[in-house]
């Protein structure tokens, strides 16, 4: 198959131009003033899939930010193929620990540095152009469909009920996703499960204002410092989350599973340099592949109140504020979950302060077979390409939404990511290499071909 390495090199100049039109829309789910961005980043994407050789795309209006969809459907009696991404992007914040503009693309030491570079405009893209160099040189094997959202950093709230509405129009034999990463550029692997999510907001509320510390500290509960207390005991001296039920429902892998997923390469003094860390940390007992694959974890993503301006002022804060999230493992309702926190949170908060607890969104955990055609499919093409056969790794991370596609289309995911540890995702200076954008380009048409291949067989 010379012909896609020849495609890309004679098109990739224009492939990350193309790009670069998409990341500059600074199209981020989670601030209302850039919903005029979420609309020109779906209308960016209706165009690029129509001139990457769609039969048909729009933008098809959700309860909130619209989806694109796109197809092309070569042969009704052949498999079809659902690719899914999403436009939308996490906030930049903080604005001063980035080396360039984060809408501003900019590319250094072979790495496209900008908001959205991995996650997910650079990886989804992939899937355009493939599919333009399947079209384009008549070597399409299956049908295809896109499906691109607009609210996936903010939970998808509003795409279970798209997906209802238009059950029919989805039809498929498998969901294709680029949201995932590689052990490494030597080490190609596939994920085969995802962590659930549910994340929540506390708001701790004494006195009806601002207070003079000297006047009234001591005297009237700060909740600042109530705030840290009780955030402080979510923890015991192992790590492990003090939430009553919390553990209730986490499958606890066998020795031998545990002793299977230890053969994952993973070098530790290497994990803490790259991070500038002195020791890791972790739920006593468990490695720390297994601390961010297969067991839960809870952590502070946000917390404020009182004065954080420049120089001093001395007050007793009348609020203090919290963001929670906790990494939930497969058979973790994330519904329950948010339940017994905030009913945990509630009970050991002291009569001094009033508290708020409020769940902004979650999702189930997931796993993937690997006997299943499309993913035998998607390690032999990983394996073409990268000439290593991928391991199969459960990730940290989180894709609400994909537990829901198998609940509401009765669809398999595969997700065949090409990111890397280091594109710091969801952080100032995000990144993707050169090198794994024209991968997994290269990548993709051999899915297709293998996928048809299995299917048939």
């Amino acid at each position: 198959m010379e012909y896609i390495k020849n495609y890309i090199e004679q098109h990739r100049e224009r492939f990350l131009d193309e790009l670069f039109g998409l990341i500059r829309i600074p199209s981020i789910s989670s601030i209302s003033d850039h919903k005029p961005d979420m609309l020109r980043a779906a209308e960016y994407w209706k165009k690029s899939l129509l001139e990457a050789g769609c039969d048909r795309a729009e933008v098809i209006p959700s309860q909130g930010n619209p989806v694109v969809f796109g197809e092309k459907v070569i042969d009704p009696a052949l498999p079809t193929v659902l690719v899914y991404g999403h436009y939308d992007v996490m906030p930049v914040d903080p604005i001063e620990l980035w080396k360039s503009p984060p809408f501003e693309p900019e590319v250094r030491d072979g790495r496209i540095y900008a908001r959205g570079a991995d996650d997910d405009k650079g990886q989804a893209f992939m899937h355009a152009k493939a599919f333009e160099l399947m079209v384009r040189t008549n070597t399409l094997p299956t049908n295809v469909k896109f499906m691109i959202e607009g609210e996936e950093e903010v939970g998808s709230p509003n795409l279970p009920a798209w997906l209802d509405q238009h059950r029919d129009m989805l039809k498929a034999d498998v969901i294709l996703v680029s949201d995932t990463s590689l052990l490494g550029w030597d080490k190609p692997s596939i994920t085969t499960g995802l962590r659930g999510l549910a994340y929540m907001e506390v708001e701790v509320t004494g006195p009806n204002k601002d207070l003079h510390s000297g006047l009234f500290g001591g005297a009237v509960a700060n909740p600042a410092n109530v705030l840290a207390k009780l955030i402080a005991t979510l923890k015991d001296e192992n790590e492990r989350v003090t939430i009553p039920g919390f553990y209730d429902d986490v499958l606890e892998l066998s020795a031998e599973e545990r002793a299977e997923m230890a053969k994952a390469p993973f070098d530790v003094e290497a994990y803490k340099r790259s991070l500038e860390i002195g020791e890791i940390s972790g739920e006593t007992g468990y490695s720390t592949l297994e601390r961010t694959g297969i067991r839960p974890s809870l952590d502070v993503n946000g917390i404020w109140g009182g004065y954080t301006g420049e120089g001093a002022k001395t007050v007793l804060p009348s609020k203090a504020s919290a963001k929670i999230s906790m990494r939930l493992v497969p058979n973790q309702d994330h519904h329950k979950i948010a339940r017994l926190f905030e009913e945990h949170f509630l009970r050991i908060a002291p009569p001094t302060v009033k508290v708020k607890v409020t769940a902004l969104h979650g999702g189930q955990g997931y796993v993937s077979p690997i006997d299943i055609p499309a993913y035998r499919a998607a390690a032999r093409a990983v394996e073409t390409t990268f000439g290593k056969r991928p391991i199969p790794v459960r990730s940290g991370g989180s894709i609400p939404i994909i537990s829901t596609f198998e609940e509401k289309l009765g669809l398999k995911s595969i997700l065949m990511g090409f990111g890397l540890e280091s594109d710091a995702i969801h952080s100032p200076n995000e990144n993707f290499p050169l090198d794994n954008f024209y991968r997994g380009i290269e990548t993709i048409p051999y899915f297709y071909t293998y996928f048809l291949e299995y299917m048939q067989a």
